[in-house]
């Protein structure tokens, strides 16, 4: 008897240990700056992808003068810049970028906070993506 209740003890505890485990690799999170060369990449390989969505977080006025094709304006000085990312969908992918990385490199912890799932940050912002030789829209 004491041996079946030790066997269903480990096996309680084993499943216990293997829940953990499946329930922290789905909370993992990934945020990581790119360079524009790789963001470049992974727009190509995810076009028509819904769940690759490029967010430009510099002003409207600055959005105007040209910015990543398909790129979502989420203004980072709105005093609802926060809320508005908390409605994105945390399970997508994000490609964000500014002018020159300072304000994305500040959004990056407010993307950590909010769950987001996967986050690449444009490093040097459009700026290094302009001088990288990639076009912009307007």
């Amino acid at each position: 008897m004491k041996l079946k209740n030790s066997a269903f003890l480990l096996l309680m505890l084993l499943a216990v240990v293997m829940a953990g485990c499946i329930t922290a690799e789905q909370n993992q999170q990934k945020t990581v700056r790119i360079s524009p060369e790789e963001a470049y990449r992974l727009i190509q390989e995810n076009r028509g992808n819904p769940d690759l969505i490029v967010v430009d977080i510099r002003t409207p006025q600055e959005y105007r003068t040209g910015h990543i094709e398909n790129a979502v304006n989420i203004n980072f000085y709105d005093p609802d810049f926060k809320q508005k990312l908390n409605e994105l969908d945390k399970d997508k992918t994000y490609l964000v970028y500014c002018r020159t990385g300072q304000r994305s490199g500040l959004a990056m912890p407010v993307f950590r906070e909010l769950g987001f799932r996967e986050v690449y940050e444009i490093d040097g912002g459009i700026v290094a993506w302009i001088d990288a030789g990639y076009r912009i829209v307007k």
